[in-house]
């Protein structure tokens, strides 16, 4: 009896400890003000934006009223193409690149849970996969039958496309298209704090993993990574639709899973394009890291053009065209 008191004492003390070293690391690290100097430039994207067609509502599983921009194809072997916008913005990201891409696709933007103009919990979901589960759905919603499927991402959105095709809906897509994917923190393409847009709480986020390790997950609607978005986009006609910060569970569900390779090789083909004046990410690096691990890849490096811009560049419609051909079927 002695024995078994004293193991439960060390117990209950080993426990106070992990759960102690846990709040000390969240609750000792709060949100900042940013320079508001912004690490990437808009000005590009902000200048096509809110061009494009009004916003449609969808259903997704969980009841939500999410929302998606609808462009319409003019093949009539078209794939189904959605694209999936960046971190912190919203689907008017593609409002130039969208419609030049209707000759060779239905091409669908959704404005991803926890963004756009007035989302229910900005920033914040309810589980880690939610937001493969929202693609799951609009897929569902929009793919003919015998219809081939395209997903595709810019920077983050990259990353959630290389983690969908990883996860449990992976076999939904028959190919991917990611313009300057995040792969993960640690990954040898990215560069630190993703070129001053991310101002990351480590101490939050390695105090969350602590718990969520032992299946605490009270706090994970914590805020544990702010965008350095220029002042100038804040204060413009759409600051009000950026989101500038992401709780944990938004953040660990935008980005790969922590064994970011083992969904790189589930990708299906794939073509991945970046800018060699990238601010965020290694241009470079993308090919020797990603081919390792799956042979499914195509890069295209563009010349002069940074992180954002890559979306708008002529040489991206022209890439991202030429691969939907390929997988054109008739009806």
């Amino acid at each position: 009896m002695k024995i078994a008191k004293k193991l439960l004492n060390a117990v209950a003390v080993s426990l106070a400890i992990y759960f102690g070293i846990a709040l000390t690391l969240i609750y000792t690290q709060s949100p900042v003000e940013l320079s508001g100097g912004g690490g990437l430039d808009f000005s590009n994207i902000t200048r096509t934006a809110a061009s494009g067609p009004a916003t449609q509502m969808f259903n997704a599983r969980d009841g939500a009223m999410l929302e998606r921009r609808i462009y319409p194809g003019t093949n009539s072997a078209r794939p189904l193409l959605i694209l999936i916008h960046g971190s912190g913005w919203h689907g008017m990201q593609f409002d130039a690149l969208a419609p030049k891409l209707r000759a060779v696709a239905d091409v669908v933007v959704p404005d991803l849970r926890g963004h756009g103009v007035n989302p229910k919990k900005r920033g914040d979901l309810d589980y880690f996969d939610q937001l493969e589960d929202d693609i799951a759905d609009l897929i569902a919603l929009h793919r003919r039958d015998g219809q081939k499927v395209i997903l595709a991402g810019h920077s983050s959105g990259g990353g959630l496309v290389v983690r969908f095709a990883g996860g449990r809906h992976g076999t939904m897509i028959d190919g991917a298209v990611l313009m300057a994917p995040f792969l993960k923190y640690n990954a040898p393409t990215t560069r630190p704090n993703s070129g001053g847009w991310a101002h990351v709480l480590t101490r939050r986020i390695i105090g969350l993993t602590l718990l969520n390790n032992v299946n605490v997950k009270w706090l994970n609607h914590k805020i544990v990574i702010q965008f350095n978005f220029p002042q100038t986009v804040l204060d413009g006609p759409l600051g009000a639709t950026a989101t500038t910060a992401y709780s944990y569970r938004f953040n660990r569900a935008f980005a790969p899973r922590d064994d970011y390779l083992r969904d790189v090789a589930a990708l299906p083909k794939f073509l991945l394009i970046v800018g060699d004046k990238d601010e965020a990410f290694v241009a470079t690096a993308y090919a020797p890291l990603m081919s390792e691990v799956n042979a499914k890849g195509r890069y295209v490096l563009v010349k002069d053009v940074g992180h954002l811009d890559i979306v708008n560049a002529q040489q991206t419609e022209q890439a991202i065209s030429a691969f939907i051909g390929e997988f054109n079927s008739a009806d």
